[in-house]
């Protein structure tokens, strides 16, 4: 691992500490380019229509209308209403996942049993917190797209995580469809992060939001 690439973010990027994260409107028409900056670490994902927060990305739908449980550079994230809103410009990883939750306090409870039911970190608690400012509660929060998650299934259905494939420097981009609400974070789950988690950086290109 790069430590310079781990203590300074590329100019313009703002960086999430390791197992944080944060919440922010995306103007219809802007890009959101998420990077890792180290390698092998995780992003969760999730968005809501700015307008009405009852419509939010639908993983159930994104997977149905593309008929594929991958996403990558031209696939279009859907809504619980089949709208748009957002569609991938730019994968240089081609490894995410769009299946499993946002690991929770529950998530540690109940698959670290070395924790011993200590509190932990968790993206579940950091989506929350990143869209409370805009009125958005707990109970709608679903399957987020696990940016630069390695997840995949052998025969039998039984899914697998392993290390993410994602080098320093691996890039995921989403232009808005309209405007949303996005929370997003660098991921809390060791098991997810290959042992350690670590940062995540972000940036913004494009129409601003208003006001």
């Amino acid at each position: 691992m790069d430590t310079d690439l781990a203590s300074h973010p590329a100019s313009g990027f703002t960086r999430l500490a390791p197992q944080t994260g944060t919440g922010f409107v995306l103007p219809a028409g802007s890009t959101l380019t998420v990077v890792d900056p180290t390698g092998e670490q995780v992003s969760d994902f999730f968005c809501f229509a700015a307008d009405d927060h009852a419509e939010w990305l639908s993983s159930g739908r994104t997977i149905d209308y593309a008929n594929s449980i991958y996403v990558t550079t031209g696939s279009v994230l859907y809504s619980n209403r089949s709208r748009p809103l957002a569609t991938v410009v730019e994968d240089t990883c081609g490894n995410h996942d769009f299946l499993l939750t946002p690991c929770s306090q529950q998530t540690f409870d109940l698959l670290y049993p070395e924790f011993e039911g200590a509190y932990h970190p968790s993206c579940f608690e950091n989506l929350c917190g990143g869209f409370a400012p805009f009125g958005i509660s707990p109970d709608a929060v679903s399957t987020t797209l696990n940016i630069f998650m390695n997840v995949w299934t052998d025969r039998t259905g039984e899914l697998h995580i392993d290390p993410p494939t994602s080098r320093a420097g691996d890039r995921f981009a989403l232009r808005a469809e309209t405007d949303l609400v996005v929370g997003l974070t660098a991921c809390s789950a060791e098991k997810s992060n290959n042992g350690r988690c670590k940062p995540v950086d972000y940036v913004v290109e494009g129409p601003t939001a208003q006001g």
